[in-house]
């Protein structure tokens, strides 16, 4: 059978052939999805999109999501066809394509680099790890937030440095999930003209028409939201396709959506809307059938003619190539007329430290009334902010409570008309807040981004999402324990110390007093690949005198000895983090009054600790002292790593109540005396 003879047709064959035989041959994946919106992301790649294949990291570069990541095969075959290039962690072009049709034919494999979503730092070209539906699309308005900062920061007259669109493709899924609502509303709010998402429309999820559970106005929903809305009745007219992609060029002040109706698995029309089609291979007779339907060799397992590749190059290769030498020749006289700004964007391109960031992060004097670790971090961030220009963040309506406002001269509020600002209001969106940190971070802004621990629930799965693609997001958490009081149990966090600590390559502080903070701040803010979720008090803690206890300086090692008896080897170990560090060096002060020996040692973070040598953690916790009680107000779960398994963990085994502090803490054993208690039941 002859191929068609048509480019454009040709290439979008070899687009959906590819997805097909990839999917068929992992016998595992979603074909549908990629088949029918093949026309979409091909006009878009082909006509539209600034990428040069060559350096896909460029700065200025389109940004493209596939939010709808179980169509990740219609990334992957455009990636591979346009050749684009692999780049390491340390921004080095590797010499090798991205995905080779190797890669394609190992899709979902192990070590292949098409796994069965697509993986920031692992393929190059995924500009986000996508997948959870919803992620995807939220993550953007951050990279558009991010795009716009960029250029307040740094564009000068005669000089567009920074200028790039965002696109995000989404499917049904995508629109159903609560983040997207919460993400668009936002992007409306701020008038983000250059965000662009492609709703792919065509009325199917897992379980069968999306009828069943969805029958909204998603059209009027967006422009209630204050979004431009354009639509297109066929997902394989190129014409409209173009147009609605120049429509959306050509809008200010506003996000754009284009809405995409299609067929789930167009060109099979025996597995049309089919479950089949959108979750599953396709299968031999049914492969052979939709290859018929496109004029496509019925037994040709992925083919890629020669005239694809070569289209493809002329195309978004020569312009992406065109448009990157472009930039880089205005970059180089930028860099001679603004040489500070230049080194400030290329240290944040790589996640570099402006020199002299941590010159006036404050020491704190003893003062047994104390400082709360809200205030303490308030003060330390906003004497690390000014010399930090990219530190940008804000909280989930929170920042009164969270004490996270930016309040030196010059950090004003982000806003559509002052997409510069230092302080971002996300309103209560603490699940699109999340997104929109790590749409930052992605934009290689260092971003925070604060709320209660209690609504640490609301954001897990960008939490996730942040330590998957190893960015250094820094979620602020504060009311911290049962020391809320009056909030009563449904404020009052329980189970979420235990649970962020249970999630791979995310570091957890809870600094026990305001030099804790301090250093924890200066652990946190060199972490390139790193997040980490700073949990503090509402209620003061005592500023320890560290001329009689340990040097806070022990923070950087996750756990240290902070107080110790003199002239004989401990009896028993006194372990806590956060506000409970304070109750053990009072039980400690009390056993040694009645002669026994004991060690208390601070935990603010367990991560950096575990990344100690054994020699140091050993110094810290002997193993021959078996005696050992910790003390944290929060879930025991966990605690028996360190206290053994013949330890005390006091701890919380219930929800809180509500009451004032000092009830609560003689409730739930929170006393000198229970500690001493089972220090002695130790013994």
């Amino acid at each position: 059978m002859p191929l068609p003879t048509d480019i454009d047709q040709l290439s979008i064959a070899t687009i959906r052939t590819l997805c097909i035989d990839a999917v068929q041959q992992a016998n595992s994946g979603h074909p549908g999805t990629p088949m029918a919106m093949a026309p979409a992301a091909y006009a878009l790649w082909q006509h539209v999109l600034r990428f040069d294949p060559d350096d896909p990291i460029w700065p200025n570069r389109d940004r493209f999501v596939l939010s709808m990541g179980h169509a990740s095969t219609l990334l992957y075959s455009l990636l591979h066809l346009t050749g684009t290039k692999a780049v390491n962690s340390d921004y080095e072009r590797l010499g090798r394509v991205a995905v080779s049709l190797e890669d394609l034919e190992r899709f979902r494999q192990l070590d292949s680099r098409c796994p069965g979503h697509p993986e920031y730092r692992w393929t190059s070209g995924v500009e986000t790890t996508t997948g959870p539906l919803g992620q995807g699309v939220a993550t953007s308005v951050g990279m558009a937030i991010g795009a716009r900062w960029m250029a307040a920061r740094f564009n000068r007259p005669g000089f567009d440095l920074i200028d790039y669109d965002v696109y995000a493709m989404a499917g049904d899924g995508c629109m159903m999930e609560g983040v997207s609502g919460e993400a668009a509303s936002l992007a409306g709010h701020l008038a983000l003209a250059n965000l662009c998402w492609i709703y792919d429309n065509n009325r199917i999820t897992i379980e069968g028409r999306t009828s069943l559970a969805f029958s909204e106005d998603v059209a009027t929903r967006f422009i209630a939201y204050g979004w431009n809305v354009t639509r297109v009745g066929d997902a394989n007219d190129l014409e409209m396709l173009s147009r609605a992609l120049v429509t959306f060029r050509r809008t200010t002040g506003r996000p754009t959506l284009i809405i995409v109706d299609s067929h789930i698995g167009f060109g099979s029309p025996n597995k049309q809307d089919s479950h089949a089609a959108h979750g599953e291979p396709l299968g031999p007779d049914e492969v052979r059938l939709t290859k018929r339907a496109y004029g496509w060799p019925e037994d040709a397992r992925f083919l890629v003619p020669d005239e694809v590749r070569a289209h493809f190059a002329r195309s978004i290769g020569a312009r992406g190539a065109r448009q990157h030498a472009e930039w880089t020749a205005q970059f180089t006289r930028y860099r001679a007329q603004y040489p500070d700004l230049a080194d400030q964007f290329d240290r944040m391109q790589r996640r570099l430290l402006p020199q002299g960031w941590d010159r006036d992060i404050p020491a704190f004097a003893a003062d047994a009334t104390g400082i709360s670790g809200r205030d303490a971090s308030a003060r330390v961030l906003n004497a690390i902010a000014p010399n930090f220009p990219w530190l940008v963040g804000g909280s989930a309506d929170l920042a009164p409570s969270t004490k996270t406002r930016l309040t030196f001269d010059g950090a004003d509020d982000l806003s559509a008309a002052d997409p510069g600002g230092r302080n971002i209001h996300f309103g209560v969106r603490e699940h699109a807040m999340g997104s929109v940190l790590n749409g930052l971070a992605l934009s290689k802004l260092r971003a925070f981004g604060s709320q209660f621990l209690i609504f640490s629930d609301y954001s897990r799965p960008t939490l996730r999402l942040s330590a998957l693609m190893e960015l250094p997001v820094i979620y602020i958490y504060t009311h911290d324990s049962i020391g809320v009081g009056e909030d009563g149990p449904t404020h009052q966090p329980v189970e979420h110390l235990a649970s962020l600590r249970a999630i791979p390559g995310l570091r957890v502080f809870r600094p026990a007093d305001a030099n804790e903070v301090a250093a924890a701040w200066r652990s946190i803010v060199p972490l390139r690949h790193v997040p980490v979720a700073l949990v503090l008090s509402r209620q003061a803690l005592p500023t320890l005198d560290r001329s009689r206890y340990g040097s806070a300086d022990g923070v950087a090692r996750g756990a240290y000895v902070l107080a110790e008896s003199t002239g004989h080897p401990p009896q028993v170990l006194l372990l806590g983090t956060g506000s409970e560090v304070p109750l053990c060096l009072a039980a400690h002060e009390r056993l040694l009054a009645e002669g026994i020996r004991s060690r208390v040692v601070s935990m603010p973070c367990w991560e950096l600790f575990e990344e100690q040598d054994q020699e140091y953690r050993d110094s810290v916790l002997p193993p021959e002292i078996t005696a050992r009680v910790a003390v944290e107000q929060a879930a025991t779960f966990g605690w028996e790593r360190y206290a053994g398994t013949s330890g005390r963990v006091i701890g919380m085994r219930s929800f809180g109540a509500s009451a004032p502090l000092k009830a609560l803490l003689t409730r739930f054993g929170f006393t000198v005396d229970a500690v001493v208690t089972a220090a002695k039941e130790m013994l």
